[in-house]
């Protein structure tokens, strides 16, 4: 059991820390629809939806990169490439807005910004997710981007702490982190194993070495050639969590949802049960929160344990969060911990 004490001073030191988050920067664009001011196209006869209110805030890696910064870490850069439009406009204003530093992001006229465009239909005073729609990049990155990323990685490493790889694109090679980005990123961590190396990945997270890991256990299973089933339980994602180590070499994060996160370090397997939340919530972007809760934890000499019990704390509050993608502040944090957990140590 971790202890207040012990909890408030990792989360205090967060203001030391330095991450670049590299990969998959996605804009969510949520459009806000009044179905009372609906038309009908004069041209097409279809419905016309009207939107009444726009909001937009950094996806997938800039998801990270937002709880990083609700979370107090000193400095964010972001390393990523987009492309020169309206959308790459919006995502780094969003991510200046969040003081995530973007003198790394790579403009390219060539490319899209990969982007969520969310239309929420306003029923009943609430806000409901229709059928997104997906900008992504579909033709593989540029040899002369891919050298870009690389070398701007070099250059950042001596200033970071720790390095989040975020691989969102499931088309191989058409996001940031290509096979020789990849690649480069594992020599990397290799080479300097003072810093923390620490990737996500949905459809590739069985080829990273020697970095550490967080998959699901969707994500984990595919990895090392199982599929998993709603039957399985516990003993059997402990087994996947075993074969993934041998697979990276570096400790895994395996998320469970509602069962909470188990830590593979070798032999040694923890599992650590999710805090325990009541009422609606809302998974969208769960992961990355946990992320942003576990990676400046290590950084500042937290266990891998310590480091996922904060990240699943972080992950608590954000699922709390609906209709959007949720962050959360240190206050936030300790008043999760206060309420879930300061019962059980005054009754011990």
């Amino acid at each position: 059991m971790m202890t207040k004490e012990r909890l408030a001073e990792i989360l205090e030191r967060f203001g030391d820390v330095s991450v670049v988050v590299l990969g998959d920067f996605f804009l969510d664009k949520y459009l806000i629809i009044d179905p009372s001011l609906s038309e009908v196209s004069l041209e097409t006869g279809l419905t016309a939806h009207q939107v009444v209110r726009k909001r937009c805030s950094p996806g997938a890696a800039g998801t990270i990169c937002n709880n990083l910064s609700s979370l107090g870490v000193g400095k964010i850069y972001a390393l990523t490439v987009i492309g020169d439009d309206g959308e790459g406009y919006e995502l780094t204003r969003e991510l200046m807005r969040r003081r995530v530093i973007t003198d790394y992001i790579i403009v390219d006229e060539g490319r899209f910004t990969p982007t969520y465009t969310k239309p929420m239909m306003l029923r009943g005073g609430k806000e409901v997710e229709m059928e997104r729609q997906d900008i992504k990049n579909r033709q593989p990155m540029k040899r002369e981007l891919e050298e870009r990323v690389i070398e701007w990685l070099r250059e950042l490493l001596p200033q970071v702490d720790a390095v989040i790889i975020q691989d969102q694109v499931q088309e191989r090679n058409c996001g940031v982190v290509t096979d020789w980005v990849r690649e480069s990123v594992c020599e990397l961590s290799e080479r300097n194993p003072s810093k923390v190396f620490y990737a996500d990945s949905r459809v590739r997270i069985g080829e990273f070495r020697n970095v550490m890991v967080k998959p699901n256990r969707y994500e984990a299973a595919a990895a090392v050639g199982k599929s998993w089933s709603e039957d399985m339980g516990l003993s059997d994602a402990m087994e996947i969590g075993k074969l993934l180590y041998e697979r990276v070499g570096k400790t895994v994060f395996l998320t469970m949802g509602e069962w909470g996160i188990l830590v593979v370090e070798g032999e040694e397997i923890t599992h650590i049960p999710a805090v325990p939340v009541s009422g609606e919530i809302d998974i969208v972007g769960a992961g990355d929160s946990v992320t942003a809760g576990i990676v400046p934890s290590l950084c500042v000499g937290a266990s891998c344990v310590e480091a996922a019990f904060i990240g699943n704390l972080v992950a608590s509050v954000t699922i709390k969060q609906i209709g959007t993608t949720g962050t959360a502040t240190r206050e936030q944090v300790m008043h999760h911990f206060e309420q879930y957990y300061e019962p059980e140590v005054k009754r011990s």
